[in-house]
C-alpha cells in the first residue's frame, strides 16, 4: 500500500466520508506530516493514570526513588545558587551547555573508564533528547537502526517518529549476541539499505535487565568497526550496579565509533532533566546546531543546580546509598518471584538497574492480561511495548525501583494470582498453547 493510499484511508476514517452521522474525530488530519503516522502513545504512559492510584501496586514505571536524597542539602544548594548566581542561572545559556557542568560530566564518565574533553560534551534535556538529537542528525526516512530485542520504548518512539526502520537483534543472558548482530548487519546491507547505527544499552538493560559480558563488548565493537556501523551507547544505569566497581563503558575502548549518552536522572533526580552526549568533534558541532534549533539552549537553571549539587554534596556517597536501596528492592522482587510464581514462569536476576524481565507460561498474553491485572490492583508493562514489530506478548517488564520491599512482594502476590487464574481458565476451556515470541524468547531461552 502506498503512502498516499494510507493517508487517504486515514482521512476517510477520520472524516467519516460515506457514513452519514459519523463524527469527524480530528479536523486537522489531512494537514499533518506523513511522519505523524508513526506517532503513538507509549504503553507505559497510558498506564500512569491507573498505576498512580494508591491502591494499585505499580511494577510498571521506571521512576527513580529519590526518597533517599537529602532534600535539605539540595534546597540549600539551590538557595545559594539563586542568591549568588541567580541572574545567570535564570538567563539563556550556551547551546552546548554550561562549561563547568561539562567538566564535571567528564569526571562522572571517568568512573566508567572514559577519558574525554569537555569540548566534546553536549548537555541535553535528559538523555531522551540526546537520542532524539542523534537520530535527527543521522537518520533519513527508511534508514535502519539496529536495536536489541527487546529495547527501550522511548528510543523506539524516537526512531518511529523519524521514520526509521528498526531491525531487532537477539539477546540472551550475556546481552547482545555477536553472531546475531553480524547476521543482521549482513542481511540489511545485502538488501541495499543503510544502517545508521546500533542502539544499545549494555549495562543493566531497560527492559531486559541483562548486562553485556566483557568478552562480547570487544567483539561487538569489532563487528561494528568492520561494518562501518556507528554505536549509540545509552548508559543511564551504569553507576547503579549492585556488585563491585562500575563496568567500563563501550566508549572507554572505542572513541571514534561510539556516541555515548548519559543522564543524571537515575543518579540524582529526573525532575531536573539533565543528560548529555559525548560525541566525536565533528558530530558535536552538528548536535549543538540541532540543540539550538530545538530549544536554543538546555535550561541553565537545571544545569547550574546539578553542578552545585556535584560541587557541594558527596554525590558518590549518595550513589552508593541508591545502589544499596535498589539492591534491597531487587532482592525483594526476586525472593517474591521465587516464592510465589508458577514454575513455568521464567525471569532473570539483574546485577543492577531497575528491571526484571519476566516471561509467562506458554499460551498467556501479557498485554491481554493487563486489564485483569489492573482490576486486581497491580500494574506492569507488557513486553510488546519494547518491540517495534509487535512481538513480546508473552513477556512483561517488572520494575523494582520505586515501591518498597513490602509493596513489591504484595504486587508479585497479586500478579501471581492473576496468572494462576489465567492458567486455570485455559486448562478449563482447553485453550491451545501458542508461542507468542521469537525463538530467542522460547522456553529454553538463555535470556530468562
Amino acid at each position: 500500500m502506498s503512502e498516499q493510499t494510507r493517508r487517504e484511508i486515514g482521512r476517510a476514517e477520520s472524516t467519516g466520508r460515506g457514513e452519514p452521522g459519523r463524527t469527524r474525530l480530528d479536523s486537522y488530519v489531512d494537514r499533518y506530516a506523513a511522519r505523524t503516522n508513526g506517532m503513538t502513545a507509549s504503553e507505559i504512559r497510558a498506564l500512569f493514570s491507573v498505576a498512580s492510584r494508591p491502591e494499585v501496586v505499580s511494577l510498571a514505571g521506571g521512576m527513580p526513588n529519590i526518597s533517599g536524597l537529602p532534600l535539605d542539602v539540595v534546597g540549600q544548594a539551590i538557595h545559594d545558587l539563586v542568591q549568588t548566581n541567580g541572574a545567570t542561572a535564570m538567563q539563556y545559556g550556551s547551546g552546548q551547555g554550561d562549561p563547568t557542568l561539562r567538566e564535571q560530566i567528564c569526571d562522572v564518565m571517568r568512573l566508567e573508564g572514559i577519558e574525554a574533553h569537555p569540548d566534546d560534551v553536549v548537555v541535553t534535556v535528559g538523555s531522551q533528547q540526546a537520542v532524539d538529537l542523534v537520530t535527527r542528525i543521522f537518520c533519513d526516512p527508511g534508514d535502519v537502526v539496529i536495536c536489541e530485542a527487546p529495547s527501550y520504548v522511548g528510543a523506539l518512539g524516537v526512531f518511529r517518529a523519524y521514520e526509521c526502520d528498526v531491525v531487532h537483534c537477539e539477546m540472551d543472558s550475556e546481552g547482545l549476541v555477536p553472531s546475531a548482530l553480524r547476521d543482521a548487519i549482513a542481511t540489511v546491507q545485502a538488501q541495499g539499505r543503510r544502517i545508521k547505527f546500533l542502539y544499545t544499552i549494555p549495562n543493566y538493560h531497560n527492559p531486559a535487565g541483562v548486562t553485556l559480558s566483557a568478552e562480547r563488548r570487544t567483539e561487538i565493537l569489532e563487528i561494528c568497526r568492520e561494518a562501518d556501523v556507528l554505536v549509540l551507547e545509552d548508559n543511564p544505569y551504569g553507576l547503579l550496579g549492585f556488585d563491585g566497581d562500575p563496568i567500563p563503558a563501550l566508549r572507554a575502548d572505542e572513541a571514534d565509533g561510539v556516541i555515548y549518552l548519559g543522564s543524571f536522572s537515575k543518579t540524582f533526580a529526573p525532575g531536573f532533566r539533565v543528560g548529555w552526549v559525548l560525541a566525536p568533534h565533528a558530530v558535536r558541532e552538528k548536535l549543538v546546531l540541532a540543540q539550538e534549533s530545538a530549544t536554543l539552549c538546555p535550561p541553565a537553571f537545571s544545569q547550574m543546580a546539578v553542578s552545585s549539587y556535584l560541587t557541594h554534596h558527596d554525590w558518590l556517597g549518595q550513589i552508593k546509598q541508591f545502589r544499596e536501596m535498589y539492591r534491597e528492592r531487587r532482592d525483594a522482587m526476586i525472593g517474591a518471584l521465587d516464592d510465589l510464581m508458577p514454575a513455568a514462569a521464567r525471569w532473570n536476576v539483574p546485577a543492577g538497574g531497575f528491571y526484571v524481565w519476566l516471561t509467562l507460561p506458554d499460551g498467556l498474553d501479557a498485554k491481554a492480561m493487563l486489564p485483569r491485572a489492573v482490576t486486581a490492583r497491580v500494574a506492569y508493562v507488557p513486553g510488546t511495548a519494547f518491540f517495534a514489530d509487535g512481538f513480546g506478548a508473552q513477556s512483561m517488564r517488572l520494575s523494582f525501583c520505586y515501591p518498597t520491599a513490602e509493596r513489591i512482594r504484595e504486587g508479585v502476590r497479586r500478579l501471581t494470582g492473576v496468572i494462576e487464574e489465567e492458567l486455570e481458565l485455559r486448562e478449563t476451556f482447553g485453550a491451545p498453547s501458542r508461542h507468542l515470541q521469537r525463538g530467542y524468547e522460547a522456553p529454553n531461552s538463555d535470556l530468562t
